[in-house]
């Protein structure tokens, strides 16, 4: 399952079952596969379900939140598109969670379990083969149209054919669809251990055919597509703001998913040059909530006489998210970074604990795994479940992953890095480059030079990246640091036409086929995925698919350790740090339910206009 890339600041959500009409159970019987199914209300990664059949809402919603008022969110940068599942183009913030709805929806205090919305209920066999969702009558787009099991159809065979290189890989292991009738929708599967596989199904989001008939999927539009979710687009601004209007018809409104939950009449964000001056814009009351990324900020800059005198409300919430992996990522597919002990080498030159002080008050912890702040992450060395995992591979992996537990080369903070990069320049020079006329390191044999640029979006990264640079000469490397604006950035990045940049590799508690898209071969080559560091590995493919036919929790544990590991060793960036705290300022007349979750406490699908 993935996270996302950021957490969404509205999330869709699905709905749970009703009783069908008579006519209905006598389609449903028509309909029911060949193999043995069983009928649930609800489905789980590995079958704790905590909600029972009748839940009449989330324990971490306010069932009687007011409906009113209108919520203000800021985004960085622009946009030029409201299609937001294609490659081309900026896509608007907020269009995919609010306005189109998915099968089911997940619940934010389990670790993988959804509830109906769409689909009020599934026919999964019970061999994991395939499954079948059952489609609410009462579903409809807000022109009025029924909203189908043929729109479910389209929307996938569409998704896989026109939308981003994600949901092919996400989705590989879908076979077939096949439409019964109005109400009732199959996939099968090629694999029965894909156990994974049901539920990212079932977070599908669903897609207007009719909308689109006639229209070119895969090109930018600005037109507001038809909604069937809480909200419909009522005014776009476009690079400057986009607001939604809540359907006070909507069709999934009483539903327990959604009881508590999208409260507001309206809701805007709008766009803003950088963060700097959007924080400016929220002191000012131009929006009402913000999350702030920024250390330094947070300690130094919210002084504004709004927070002095309660007006906004300043807070840290703890969260038990994975944070996965932050890190200054290499492009293996250059020459400059192919040569594994280059990207070991560079490591040693980004004091890390001597930027968190002068940069970060000290507030980060470093991040050593690629599933931090979870029982996912690899810990000292292999348990015996993890090397049974592993020993197959033991003469294509590095001994290391065997002998030593992974940490990021590290410092006393005290800014004399000297040990460091002597370590770096010794390993440099085992691997045959030579420091030449010009201070460059150049290969003794391939003639390949040690100079790349940095490449990012954010210029709040050019504090720390700066540092870094200047170390990196001392050792016979260069690097220039280069500030290119969000559409560049995003074109530059589908086609891997980059050297090295600050990336998040987002992780759930739930890891499973979205890790094919970050890590292995298929993907490397394919413009638009999500495997940015180039990862060619056939030991990393493997445990991938192991991964994701893990079918227990504490097989799939095992498994993320495992593949953990191999990437640890395998130096694809150079980790930076995470924080497991939201950091959070908002506007007083917001408030929000005191049962919050951990998973998710800063989603805001949960929040209301004081009355």
């Amino acid at each position: 399952m993935t996270s996302n890339n950021f957490l969404c600041t509205l999330c869709g959500t699905l709905r749970p079952w009703r009783e069908r009409t008579i006519l209905t159970m006598a389609l449903g019987f028509l309909c029911i596969p060949a193999h043995a199914s069983t009928q649930q209300y609800a489905l789980s990664l590995y079958g704790d379900i905590k909600y029972p059949a009748d839940f009449t809402h989330f324990n971490y919603v306010n069932p009687d939140a007011p409906k009113g008022g209108a919520l203000r969110l800021s985004a960085i940068g622009t946009f030029d598109n409201l299609n937001p599942y294609i490659i081309k183009g900026n896509a608007a913030s907020g269009v995919d969670a609010l306005t189109n709805p998915t099968l089911m929806v997940q619940a934010y205090d389990e670790p993988f379990t959804l509830y109906g919305y769409v689909a009020h209920s599934v026919d999964l066999a019970d061999d994991r083969s395939s499954i079948t969702f059952n489609i609410n009558p009462q579903a409809k787009w807000d022109d009025g149209e029924p909203l189908t099991a043929h729109d479910v159809e389209w929307t996938f065979n569409t998704l896989v054919k026109n939308g981003t290189p994600f949901y092919r890989a996400y989705y590989a292991d879908v076979t077939k669809v096949t439409v019964s009738d109005d109400l009732h929708v199959t996939f099968n599967f090629a694999s029965k251990n894909n156990r994974e596989l049901p539920l990212i199904v079932a977070q599908l989001p669903i897609l207007p055919e009719h909308f689109w008939q006639g229209k070119n999927f895969a090109e930018t539009t600005l037109t507001p597509p038809v909604a069937a979710g809480p909200y419909k687009i009522s005014n776009i601004q476009p690079g400057r703001s986009i607001e939604f209007e809540r359907n006070k018809d909507w069709w999934a409104k009483d539903l327990p998913v959604n009881k508590g939950r999208y409260n507001f009449d309206k809701i805007t964000y709008s766009y803003y040059r950088d963060q700097n001056v959007a924080l400016e814009a929220f002191f000012a009351g131009e929006f009402d909530l913000q999350q702030e990324n920024v250390a330094k900020l947070w300690a130094t800059a919210y002084t504004a006489p709004a927070i002095k005198d309660g007006r906004i409300i300043k807070a840290e919430i703890s969260n038990t998210r994975p944070t996965g992996m932050q890190g200054f990522i290499y492009n293996t597919r250059r020459p400059v970074f192919a040569d594994k002990a280059v990207r070991e080498a560079l490591a040693y030159a980004f004091d890390f604990e001597w930027e968190n002080k002068q940069f970060a008050f000290g507030a980060y912890n470093r991040t050593r795994s690629y599933f931090e702040n979870s029982d996912l992450a690899s810990h000292g060395l292999p348990t015996p479940a993890e090397l049974e995992i592993l020993e197959p591979f033991r003469d294509q992996l590095p001994p290391e992953v065997f002998t030593t537990e992974y940490n990021p080369p590290s410092t006393d903070g005290s800014g004399n890095n000297r040990a460091n990069l002597k370590k770096a320049a010794d390993i440099l020079d085992a691997a045959g480059y030579k420091v030449g006329s010009d201070g460059i390191r150049v290969h003794d044999k391939t003639g390949t030079r040690l100079k790349f640029e940095f490449m990012d979006a954010n210029p709040a990264f050019e504090r720390w990246i700066l540092p870094f640079t200047q170390n990196l000469k001392k050792i016979g490397v260069e690097a220039s640091f280069r500030v290119v604006d969000d559409a560049q950035y995003i074109n530059r990045m589908q086609n891997f036409d980059f050297d090295m940049t600050t990336m998040v590799i987002p992780q759930s508690d739930s890891p499973g086929n979205e890790q094919r898209e970050f890590w292995t071969s298929a993907k490397a080559d394919l413009q638009g995925s999500r495997n940015y560091i180039g990862l060619k590995n056939p030991v990393v493919d493997k445990l991938v698919d192991e991964l994701i036919a893990s079918d227990t929790r504490e097989k799939l544990v095992n498994q993320s350790r495992a593949l953990d590991r191999v990437l640890q060793w395998n130096y694809l960036c150079i980790p930076n740090w995470y924080y497991n705290k939201w950091r959070l300022a908002w506007w007083s007349k917001l408030d929000h339910p005191k049962t919050l979750s951990g998973l998710t406490p800063a989603v805001t699908d949960t929040w209301w206009v004081k009355e």
